[in-house]
């Protein structure tokens, strides 16, 4: 069967960020990147740090910074279950910068003490606060 739109409900603990129609969608995964059309296979996939893009069925584009979170993805609908996404007008740009310097000096002055993963993700999600303004 074919399908020209699906839709898209993104869940957060604290609202329903977002349910509409899309023609299509980016994000991170933690296979890498994917983009999802219509009619796409059954999956479920773990969503990492980084900018999401949703192409609507009348042709607008927005764009999210999506921090983490789990996706399940069907033919005729995507649901994304994420701990934090923000619009870009939600965004401190000065808070992201900051948090951004905080990450890469605790990656640049690590000891073995450091969580080196944390300092990573918390760079991630920085980076796609502040590329989401952009």
């Amino acid at each position: 069967m074919a399908y020209n739109n699906f839709t898209l409900e993104i869940i957060t603990p604290d609202r329903v960020f977002y349910k509409g129609e899309a023609t299509m969608i980016e994000m991170n995964t933690t296979e890498g990147e994917i983009g999802v059309l219509p009619g796409h296979i059954p999956m479920t996939v773990i969503v990492k740090p980084g900018i999401l893009t949703i192409y609507e069925a009348d042709g607008e584009e927005k764009e999210a910074a999506l921090h983490a979170g789990f996706a399940e993805i069907l033919p005729e609908k995507v649901t994304l279950l994420a701990e934090i996404i923000e619009w870009p007008d939600e965004i401190d740009r000065d808070r992201a910068e900051a948090a951004k310097e905080r990450a890469e000096e605790r990656l640049r002055t690590a000891t073995p003490e450091t969580d080196i993963l944390r300092a990573q993700t918390a760079l991630m999600r920085a980076v796609a606060r502040i590329e989401v303004l952009k």
